[in-house]
């Protein structure tokens, strides 16, 4: 085969609708468009969602109620068999040394480490969040993980709340 015996296979490119080129050619007077109307006019036709002057579906449909979903935070998430594979015995992992692994692309919310997988090396965790299993395997292995402040656990935030409790109960007995 020669290069100038290549052809694309059959089908595969359309020839295009030429327009107005005279009554013989089926797309000639009117080129397809019918007669008259708003859809036969340039930049005819109707807005998406439009429905001919009736109130619209979109519009009928009661709005209630609230989405987080605009102010959702989205995390990379990275196995703990992923990061024993690429790290060394004793190495920090967090964002920065996970993106030259080529682990994450750093382009979310934060990093978060799930337990799927074995972790065999002592390996040290900076990262904005940590599963269960992630952290008791971590723990197992003999490594360290520390939380990045904006993303505490839930059971650290509801400890911080109670000791603070407590503290206003206090102050209140002592009047």
């Amino acid at each position: 085969m020669f290069k100038h015996e290549l052809r694309p296979a059959k089908g595969a490119n359309k020839e295009k609708k030429r327009l107005g080129r005279g009554t013989g050619s089926g797309l000639g007077t009117t080129a397809g468009k019918g007669h008259k109307g708003q859809k036969a006019r340039s930049g005819g036709g109707v807005r998406p969602g439009f429905e001919g002057g009736q109130m619209p579906l979109n519009r009928r449909i009661p709005k209630r109620g609230f989405s987080n979903a605009r102010f959702a935070l989205e995390f990379e998430v990275v196995n703990l068999d992923v990061i024993n594979a690429a790290y060394n015995d004793g190495e920090e992992v967090n964002a920065e040394t996970l993106k030259l692994h080529r682990l994450v692309h750093g382009n979310k919310d934060g990093v978060k480490v799930l337990g799927d997988g074995e972790l065999q090396k002592k390996l040290t965790f900076v990262v904005d969040k940590a599963s269960a299993t992630a952290t008791e395997k971590i723990k197992a292995a003999g490594g360290k993980l520390t939380i990045i402040p904006p993303f505490v656990e839930k059971a650290e935030v509801k400890a911080r709340k109670e000791a603070k409790a407590a503290a206003r109960a206090k102050k209140l007995a002592k009047k």
